[in-house]
């Protein structure tokens, strides 16, 4: 192995930092340590935000086209080391090569993209006497916490438009899956100003540190909407400003004029990507009663054709579970299914490993308050569920306290629309399902969400507004 798969450590002030506290980093596909990562002190955690706070001043006055060339570099540094990370971020996270090249892919052009965006100053009064500007100014020190399930593209989705906008930071990823972003964060030593960004590792009690600091003026968050919650009330001691993409429960609707074959590999694929470790996997599939069998049946032959395995090997095309405590959560949600008499039409029963692998699991038409129709999964157990007309599955697919996306199948695409229309949800696709751009705005509703990421409007959650009154008709004594 090279050393990209050794040594590694944080980045406090553009310099590697150890700890004396470690902990294991698990591959989820054989429940073997990869590697020791650093356990932050809360000392450490202050000499990050120091520095962040530190270099701030600089920072923000740099040019903006100078941070937007170094921010592209941060993806230049990505492409430049592919394949190391594709084989880290399989062994960490546990995803199929295809799915990890999609991921620092993307993250690669997630760097590039956001260094081209720019919020102008707005003139919104002239009248060659008085002038009105409304300015974006950087916030200060930025605090990141990113997920386990896309650990470096979400981080990328933190960074890029924070520093871009002139903001330091200071980032954690999960500790399930630390080892990607501590490596990129080495990688960025070279590239940007010291203490621009520190990225520190560890578990629940770094993350209650760096939502509580006073010197910290935003928390990004993405994960649980339980844990969101959390955030939340420790940022308001402060005010501190919040983005928080959390969970969802995300409606599919399938309506009956769909081809049935073609669609089965797009629902599939829609429901169980990154083996539907994914906050915007759908994970209710409600299909008209018109063609309900032949859908039910036409998505099982298509999972059987799917191999789950280790994501390393060759041919995998879904990977485990990526911790010990989700593979728990599912193996309980299961049971429950078992209890309730729920039909199983595909998988169910769990090997004894190793690795924390989960089947492939499809439920047949289960009760509309069972819990595996409540409730986020974030697993490969998918429900699937019979609806007779348009009001009805509508007020259904609402019926939740989660917004944050949804889609709708169907040839007629007026008819789509108009479904669509109706649907309580951040993003809404028809006839197609997690695309997204840097330049295109993602949010959640209700409980899925405070604020945006991507777009402008991204970018803007990482400014205060700042008005500028000029009165070019300064009084004079008479």
């Amino acid at each position: 192995m090279t050393r990209f798969y050794e040594d590694f450590t944080m980045t406090i002030d553009g310099e590697p930092a150890t700890s004396d506290k470690t902990f294991d980093a698990i591959n989820p596909a054989n429940e073997k340590p990869i590697a020791q990562v650093p356990d932050a002190s809360r000392e450490q955690l202050e000499s990050a935000v120091a520095a962040a706070k530190g270099a701030f001043p600089a920072w923000s006055a740099t040019p903006l086209s100078e941070r937007q060339k170094l921010v592209a570099k941060l993806g230049d540094v990505i492409e430049a080391n592919t394949e190391d990370f594709i084989r880290l971020l399989t062994m960490e996270q546990g995803k199929a090569r295809a799915g990890a090249e999609w991921e620092i892919g993307g993250s690669a052009a997630w760097c590039r993209e956001i260094a081209k965006q720019e919020l102008k100053t707005e003139t919104v009064e002239d009248d060659g006497h008085r002038t009105v500007e409304v300015q974006r100014t950087p916030l200060g020190v930025v605090g990141g916490i990113t997920p386990w399930n896309f650990p470096l593209l979400l981080a990328i989705w933190k960074i890029a438009p924070a520093l871009v906008a002139g903001n330091t930071m200071v980032l954690k990823p999960s500790p399930y899956t630390p080892l990607c972003t501590l490596k990129f964060g080495e990688l960025t030593r070279d590239i940007l100003p010291k203490g621009v960004l520190n990225i520190v590792s560890g578990g629940n009690e770094l993350g209650a540190w760096i939502t509580q600091h006073p010197e910290i003026r935003k928390i990004s968050f993405t994960g649980s909407t339980a844990t969101g919650r959390k955030i939340m009330e420790s940022a308001s001691g402060s005010l501190k400003r919040i983005t928080l993409e959390l969970g969802g429960n995300d409606p599919a609707i399938v309506l009956p004029d769909v081809d049935v074959k073609a669609m089965a590999k797009e629902l599939f694929w829609a429901a169980f990507q990154n083996s539907a470790q994914f906050c915007v996997a759908a994970k209710r599939i409600y299909i008209h009663e018109d063609i309900y069998d032949e859908m039910a049946e036409a998505l099982v032959d298509y999972a059987k054709t799917v191999k789950v395995g280790d994501g390393l090997e060759q041919g995998t095309d879904l990977g485990p579970i990526q911790n010990s405590m989700q593979f728990d959560k599912l193996k309980n949600l299961l049971a429950d299914s078992k209890e309730n008499n729920h039909k199983f039409l595909l998988g169910g029963d769990i090997g004894a490993g190793p690795g924390y692998f989960v089947p492939v699991t499809i439920i047949d038409n289960p009760p509309e308050e069972s819990r595996v129709v409540v409730e986020e999964a974030f697993g490969p157990v998918l429900p699937l569920l019979k609806f007779k007309n348009i009001d009805e599955v509508i007020n259904r697919a609402n019926n939740t306290e989660y917004g944050l996306a949804a889609s709708v199948w169907g040839r007629d695409v007026s008819a789509a629309r108009k479904v669509a229309d109706r649907l309580e949800a951040g993003t809404i696709w028809i006839n197609e399902i997690h695309t997204f751009s840097p330049h295109v705005v993602f949010g959640g509703h209700k409980q899925s969400g405070i604020g945006v990421e991507n777009s402008l409007e991204g970018l803007a959650e990482y400014t205060n507004v700042r008005t500028v009154v000029t009165n070019r008709a300064a009084p004079t004594s008479v």
